[in-house]
């Protein structure tokens, strides 16, 4: 009776599946395309549909593993400084700059229960900070849920055109007008517009409950 050759070790002839490749592939895509569906997405990865199944519970499920890739860059270092508003400052521009990265992913996220981990730290911490200045958890929650609204605004109007206004002729509108030529252009307009708008949501904050600097 002939031997059975032993089976050859070494790597797969294709990479092994994982949630880690399945949110890198789903990213791509989106920025590609502004969205995913499963086939697409099964294609890219040059696996069957179902097999996406096997490591996520349906689109949901991918839109969270698209969370945990933006959320993976996330700087939380911010948090740790030592006045409060000037903590939730420093989060907030560092994380509208993720979402700078990815601008076509946002309406994504909206969509689907926040799960990831990291995301629940750096909301967690944030809501401490809000405690430490007397806030009371109700409060915190709706201060957290405007600035969210507030940062997510923002970053899709990162991905607005350079001329997101423009008064038709004819059509008469002098202060709009005046408003829209004194403003820059292009990403300069996006940044400054929030700047003014979480600069000053936070200083309204300062204001009510008080800073120790």
């Amino acid at each position: 009776m002939s031997e059975v050759p032993p089976r050859r070790a070494g790597r797969p002839s294709k990479a092994v599946l994982d949630r880690g490749r399945i949110g890198s592939a789903a990213l791509e895509l989106v920025d590609e395309t502004g969205d995913f569906t499963l086939p697409a997405l099964a294609r890219r990865l040059g696996v069957q549909a179902a097999s996406l199944y096997h490591h996520v519970e349906g689109r949901a499920g991918v839109i969270e593993l698209l969370r945990e890739q933006v959320a993976a860059t996330m700087d939380l270092r911010p948090l740790d400084y030592p006045v409060w508003d000037q903590a939730l400052l420093g989060f907030f521009r560092s994380y509208r700059d993720v979402f700078a990265a990815h601008p076509r992913v946002v309406p994504l996220l909206t969509t689907a229960t926040v799960r990831s981990a990291k995301v629940i730290e750096a909301y967690d911490r944030m809501a401490a900070r809000l405690a430490e200045a007397g806030i009371p958890p109700a409060r915190a929650m709706r201060i957290l849920t405007a600035l969210d609204n507030f940062v997510i605004g923002s970053a899709l109007d990162l991905a607005a055109p350079d001329v997101m206004w423009e008064v038709p002729s004819g059509v008469e509108a002098p202060a709009l007008s005046a408003a829209l030529a004194a403003q820059p252009a292009g990403r300069n307009r996006a940044d400054d517009a929030f700047e003014e708008g979480l600069t000053r949501l936070l200083a309204s904050l300062a204001t009510e409950f008080g800073v120790t600097r």
